[in-house]
């Protein structure tokens, strides 16, 4: 129909996949709030509520949650981490304009495109969970000191490690795509021209 947009099976994946990007980054988010308004609550006042949590509509609901909190969250941190994204594509890039070139150069390969795109899917999913990976932690370590009897310093120290470990490996296979994804346009770049 003239004046609409159309939508090739191209864009229709790749809006699909930005959603289930979105959605997956939000879950995490949503985990980590839950966790902590369990804590503040008590987990015997939260199984008094399992029962509407599980309702059809309270997961609808959620779902939507999700979704706007991946959409905060995935903006937050692009904005947060934008230093040094700028810093990594400042190696192969000396100015926006040939960053901008390399794109459009690489825009005529629909292959490099799917590639690209696949690679920065991976990147935004580890950039949220970056921030999942830290409010996630902080969330179970104040569960862990409201919960335990004893205070169990055992568990808080496995549980926290396991946050730190989780932090570091979002955050270096963050650079390490970005990092990649600026060096392989750069490259792909140079042979199309």
């Amino acid at each position: 129909m003239p004046g609409q947009p159309s939508f090739s099976e191209g864009n229709i994946v790749a809006a699909t996949a930005m959603f289930v990007e979105v959605l997956v980054v939000g879950i995490g988010t949503l985990a980590a709030l839950f966790i902590l308004i369990a804590s503040s609550l008590g987990i015997q006042q939260i199984r008094h509520l399992s029962d509407i949590l599980g309702s059809p509509l309270a997961v609808s609901l959620g779902l939507a949650f999700a979704y706007t909190l991946g959409i905060l969250v995935d903006r937050a941190m692009d904005i947060s981490l934008s230093p040094i994204r700028r810093h990594l594509r400042a190696i192969h890039f000396p100015s926006g304009r040939s960053y901008t070139e390399a794109r459009i150069s690489l825009a005529r390969d629909p292959t490099l495109v799917a590639r690209a795109e696949y690679a920065r899917s991976r990147m935004r999913v580890c950039r949220g969970w970056l921030f999942n990976a830290v409010v996630g932690t902080a969330a179970i370590d104040v569960l862990i000191t409201q919960v335990a009897h004893t205070r169990e310093v055992g568990f808080l120290i496995l549980a926290t490690s396991l946050g730190l470990a989780l932090i570091t490996a979002c955050f270096a296979t963050w650079w390490s795509i970005t990092a990649t994804g600026y060096r392989k346009l750069a490259e792909q770049a140079m042979l199309l021209r």
